[in-house]
């Protein structure tokens, strides 16, 4: 893909010191993390509200609810790398965000109509437009500030800013029409923001030039000045990891087990719990179910393949890779404990939790969510009026 001059264009208009199109992109941000925390809160209440009520659910059991929302998270995590090599090869950053966005818009249309046809072809939708979306925003923020480096911590700090309000908003206004006037009302509002996102993007395509456009056949490259004068003791530090440890065919056989397990699973849980259908009930226990089972064993087969691997690299590769791996094994216990937000949680604040307040109590909360709403919503007026 083209690479953008020293002096952008899209500098000329600026607020805050940074480019116009970065408000374009909080608040397309802002929306969509709208529509899908405001959908997210709400998922699990729907499915495990009961059927003769007021404002009647699906009615299903807690095991099946959670079961499918975990399917639906994990997928959420795995679509975004066939939609950012699709953007890269085929159809550029911004059309990539306009694809994801139109189609997470029908995902949220699709749940409003609270059918079980429609609303397993929303979550469906919403996983693949996330697929789409989630990538390559930060992939048009990265192009934007590449010649501008001393901005961008600046830049992706105010971009979070937009996902923590439209997070925040999407929850409140989305679960308080979804519990208190109807389901097709929250998963709706949902829609709409996220379809007021895309179309804000798609006005504002002019504001990033040629970043994220569809990539040519021919590249720009500028090549670092001097870079042929690099000693021979870098050139042979920077080798190809790949050429001094290639993939054996144990560690591609490795690969495939324990990625077939991983997706087997996702599917089979909610299918089993569900639709009483079990792809792996052949492995069946008197201790375990054979989708447990299933995931041991993959387990296993993903850990010979790390250990075999990283044995095989020089000390310094090895000692990195060592500590990466020692930071993404906590991180998974922070993102398990995350998606409890949207399952176990609100299913205690529902069941467990008093949430009637009376008296001074009441005031308090009430001048507190004022200020939570009205101080926000006059910061992000302020800026993006400016």
């Amino acid at each position: 893909m083209a690479s953008t001059s020293k002096k952008p264009n899209f500098f000329d208009s600026q607020v805050l010191g940074h480019p116009s199109g970065l408000f374009v992109l909080f608040f397309t941000e802002m929306w969509e993390r709208f529509s899908f925390y405001g959908m997210r809160i709400l998922l699990v209440i729907f499915l495990t509200a009961a059927l003769d009520v007021t404002n009647p659910g699906f009615g299903m059991p807690i095991e099946q609810a959670t079961a499918m929302y975990g399917t639906y998270a994990m997928l959420l995590y795995l679509t975004p790398i066939f939609g950012g090599i699709i953007a890269d090869k085929l159809t550029g950053y911004r059309w990539a965000v306009v694809i994801g966005s139109i189609i997470m818009t029908l995902g949220h249309v699709a749940m409003a109509i609270e059918t079980p046809f429609w609303v397993y072809m929303g979550l469906g939708l919403l996983v693949i437009g996330t697929g789409f979306f989630k990538p390559n925003m930060t992939s048009i923020l990265s192009e934007m500030y590449k010649d501008v480096p001393e901005k961008k911590d600046g830049a992706y700090t105010i971009f979070s800013m937009g996902v923590n309000a439209g997070a925040f908003f999407g929850m409140m206004l989305c679960g308080y029409l979804g519990e208190k006037i109807g389901w097709a009302y929250g998963f709706g509002l949902a829609g709409i923001f996220m379809l007021l996102g895309t179309l804000q993007f798609w006005l504002s395509k002019p504001l990033f030039g040629k970043i994220g456009e569809v990539p040519s056949k021919v590249y720009e490259v500028e090549l670092e000045q001097g870079i042929n004068e690099k000693s021979e003791d870098f050139k042979s530090s920077t080798t190809d990891d790949d050429t001094k440890n290639p993939f054996t065919t144990l560690d591609k056989v490795l690969i495939v087990i324990s990625s077939v397990i991983g997706l087997g699973y996702a599917i089979n849980d909610p299918l089993s719990k569900i639709a009483n259908i079990d792809l792996f009930g052949f492995a069946n226990t008197d201790a375990l179910e054979g989708q447990y089972v299933a995931v041991l064993f993959g387990l296993a087969a993903f850990l010979v393949l790390v250990i075999s691997r990283i044995l095989r690299y020089d000390r310094v590769v090895r000692d990195r890779m060592i500590a990466v791996i020692i930071f993404a094994f906590f991180t998974v216990f922070f993102w398990l404990s995350f998606e409890q937000g949207a399952s176990s949680l609100v299913l205690f604040a529902r069941d467990s939790v008093d949430r009637t307040l009376e008296g001074d109590a009441l005031t308090i909360f009430r001048i507190v969510n004022t200020l939570l709403t009205i101080v926000p919503l006059l910061l992000i007026s302020y800026v993006y009026i400016c």
